[in-house]
């Protein structure tokens, strides 16, 4: 303990005191761990003093920080008692701040505040030797934190480098205890699957844009949105350009490049990279928000003179209103022109029932996907072989490329080099996963297979039943082009998407047999 200056001597024995703690998280605060002790310490001093404690304020942010919400605090209550001189009892010179500007600043503040600075741990005297030292541990602690926080980030990117995620855990994860130490993320459910339906779901053209994978994680009551009840656009974003959510991990500013993380991934790398290439420019035209279950079909029914899709409104009539579609578009001769909605989708209705396949048609074709699926399960592995050979040679490409890196001097040359590799690591980190897929049981051709048979088996069924969702798959997955609606003839022939053609020429094929029974003996299956 510090012998008592003359000042302080010369105080009253009924001299009133503040104590300010500090601790440099939210975490160490809730945890008590600090603050308590900081107090009973002051708390001490102050009974050495003779002080009398009025007040206790206290902060959890760093000491680099001088506008501390208990800081400011603590300096309206010295300023509305300016009169009193009132003592500032601090643990520690650490406590108040760490790092000589902050601390020259708050020294400042609190004597023009008619404050009194005080510890336990050193004497804060007015001579240029007292100032000397106060100023030296002042910068040590500076010192201080800006070493712990360099070792704190060095450890945290080696950390990194192993393939551990370090920072707050992206939606859809949390992190666990690992038994090897640290923590890991783990899948935090339900909401890692949603993520992964709306996920898988862009990347196989189930969604077009970013707006509709954006709406389809709002709908579920489970995922978390913001306080306004909806998910930023910001939010999406991130989660469709976070290759965490392909089990990988990625940090420009702290220079880890994209590698295999320790965590579980909800996709696949190759459906994140088919995700990155959609976002890139190849995704087709916005959505429209105002498609909705009364119009299922707009966006995909086009006007058969012009070629533009048909925009869709209600008519108000004598009685009731009526629904149409409408085309809108100037230079069409038949523009303004609408015809009934029921019209329109009775006409796509009736090609969908066509669609069903006989079952014995529909038995064969599935009998021969059956046999490719087997023999597909042969080929494995020689894939494996395969992907093996062309994970060698990227390497033998990205080894190439380093070399050239280390003999050259252009920067401009540089990097372009390692943009280079950056794209060919990418490319090496798919080959591995489907190399590692390549090595592990499917599941069954029934279990895998059971909803696209079911849907190719009756389109018109989910159709008929489904959601506006729902109807909007059928459209996507039936059709390879855009509906168009002739003036005079109605709805005409699509050209429908290559898993009905398949079952259309097997059709035609079983006809056209079927035709020269009579005169031959016919070849049933």
């Amino acid at each position: 303990m510090k012998t008592p200056s003359k000042t302080t001597m010369m105080r009253q024995n009924n001299q009133k005191a503040v104590i300010y703690c500090r601790v440099s998280t939210k975490k160490q605060a809730k945890e008590g761990n600090g603050l308590d002790s900081q107090e009973t310490r002051c708390r001490e001093f102050a009974k050495f003093r003779n002080y009398e404690i009025v007040r206790v304020f206290s902060d959890d942010m760093s000491g680099s920080v001088a506008g501390r919400p208990g800081m400011l605090t603590m300096l309206a209550f010295l300023k509305k008692h300016r009169k009193e001189n009132i003592v500032v009892i601090i643990d520690d010179i650490s406590r108040l701040a760490r790092g000589i500007e902050p601390h020259l600043k708050l020294r400042a503040e609190i004597s023009q505040a008619g404050g009194v600075l005080e510890s336990p741990s050193i004497e804060f005297g007015e001579d240029s030797d007292s100032i000397l030292v106060e100023h030296l541990l002042a910068s040590v602690s500076q010192h201080q934190r800006q070493k712990n926080g360099e070792q704190a980030r060095n450890r945290m990117r080696a950390r990194m480098l192993n393939g551990y995620w370090v920072h707050h855990a992206p939606l859809g994860y949390r992190y666990q205890r690992s038994p090897a130490g640290g923590s890991v993320l783990v899948r935090d459910e339900p909401v890692a699957s949603i993520i992964a339906d709306g996920l898988n779901g862009l990347a196989c053209g189930r969604f077009n844009t970013k707006a509709e994978v954006k709406r389809f994680l709002e709908a579920h009551p489970q995922f978390p949105v913001c306080r306004h009840g909806f998910l930023t656009n910001q939010q999406a974003h991130r989660i469709l350009t976070n290759p965490i959510y392909a089990g990988h991990i990625e940090s420009k500013s702290w220079g880890v490049s994209l590698r295999k993380g320790q965590h579980e991934g909800v996709i696949s790398m190759e459906t994140f990279q088919r995700i990155q290439e959609k976002l890139s420019g190849k995704l087709p035209a916005v959505a429209r928000a105002d498609i909705n279950a009364d119009f299922p079909l707009r966006g995909y029914v086009t006007c058969g003179d012009c070629g533009h899709p048909l925009t869709a409104n209600w008519s108000k009539g004598r009685s009731r209103a009526y629904p149409y579609y409408v085309c809108r578009h100037h230079g069409c001769e038949k523009f303004g022109k609408s015809v009934a909605r029921d019209k329109v989708e009775r006409g796509f209705e009736d090609m969908l029932r066509a669609l069903v396949p006989s079952q014995e048609i529909f038995s064969i074709v599935m009998k021969l996907h059956h046999k490719r699926w087997d023999e597909a399960q042969a080929e494995t592995k020689e894939m494996r072989a395969a992907l093996k050979l062309e994970i060698g040679k990227l390497e033998q490409k990205i080894s190439q490329l380093l070399d050239r890196i280390v003999s050259s001097e252009n920067a401009t040359v540089i990097g372009a080099y390692e943009r280079e590799i950056e794209k060919l690591e990418r490319q090496k980190l798919v080959f591995e996963e489907k190399t590692a897929r390549c090595g592990t049981a499917l599941p069954s051709y029934d279990e895998t297979f059971r909803t696209a048979i079911d849907f190719f088996g009756n389109p018109w069924k989910h159709w008929e039943n489904g959601t506006l969702e729902d109807k909007r798959i059928v459209l996507q997955l039936t059709l390879d082009t855009h509906l168009s609606y002739d003036w005079n003839d109605g709805v005409r022939t699509a050209d429908l998407s290559l898993p009905f053609k398949v079952l259309n020429s097997v059709c035609e094929r079983e006809n056209v047999m079927a035709e020269r029974e009579g005169f031959e003996p016919s070849i049933r299956f």
